[in-house]
């Protein structure tokens, strides 16, 4: 069952690729319509839902670990074009082959601005996206999280991720001003978090000490 994040926002069902790890899928219903979905569900339990809502028009990936069998059922059931780093378009065309491919940040025909932020993994992106009620909704995928203990984190991974192109693509997230931030995979008990007055700068800031020394050391 899908439950509502915002009056234009919803969520899938969550799925744990590891123990203490979980994910959802999100599907924006712009009043444009041709909704899009970001990140990727991890089963068709929730298509008929999503069905009911208008189906998927475009899903976006924000890294190659959201690449899986499930972007080929998401195109057969829905049709939906396929966004995805060129980055990392290798590993996701082992799954689909991508309709769209980031090169650099833009605003789309749908009104979503594309963010490059590499660092988690060499494709890594982001998506700010003009919600309902004038809000912002900032994707994040695994850049940067809040843990279960409360605690803005970036999303390093010691020998996969690289912490300066991290560091470099957080300083540029925490110019902007989202309301609710959703990350692809999380801790705890909630993806989407909404900020309610707290300053996104500070919160990078937060996200930008759980670096590396040597990466953290170079913020200051």
């Amino acid at each position: 069952m899908l439950e509502r994040v915002r009056d234009d926002l919803w969520q899938t069902q969550a799925y744990s690729p590891f123990p203490g790890l979980n994910t959802h899928a999100y599907l924006w219903t712009p009043p444009a319509g041709e909704n899009v979905l970001f990140y990727s569900p991890g089963d068709d339990e929730d298509f008929d839902a999503l069905a009911g809502l208008g189906g998927v028009a475009h899903q976006y990936l924000s890294h190659r670990d959201e690449a899986g069998p499930m972007l080929a059922q998401v195109a057969e059931r829905f049709g939906a074009r396929l966004h995805a780093s060129e980055a990392e378009l290798e590993s996701v065309r082992e799954f689909a082959v991508p309709q769209v491919l980031f090169r650099q940040r833009h605003v789309d025909d749908r009104g979503v601005e594309v963010i490059p932020t590499p660092g988690h993994s060499p494709g890594s992106t982001c998506f700010l996206v003009p919600g309902a009620d004038g809000a912002r909704y900032l994707f994040t995928g695994d850049t940067v999280f809040l843990s279960d203990k409360g605690v803005w984190t970036a999303g390093f991974i010691p020998g996969i991720s690289d912490a300066e192109a991290l560091l470099a693509s957080l300083r540029l997230l925490s110019a902007l001003e989202p309301d609710l931030v959703v990350s692809s995979a999380f801790q705890g008990a909630a993806g989407a978090h909404t900020l309610d007055g707290t300053s996104w700068a500070s919160c990078v800031e937060q996200a930008i000490a759980t670096l590396p020394e040597r990466a953290a050391r170079s913020a200051t």
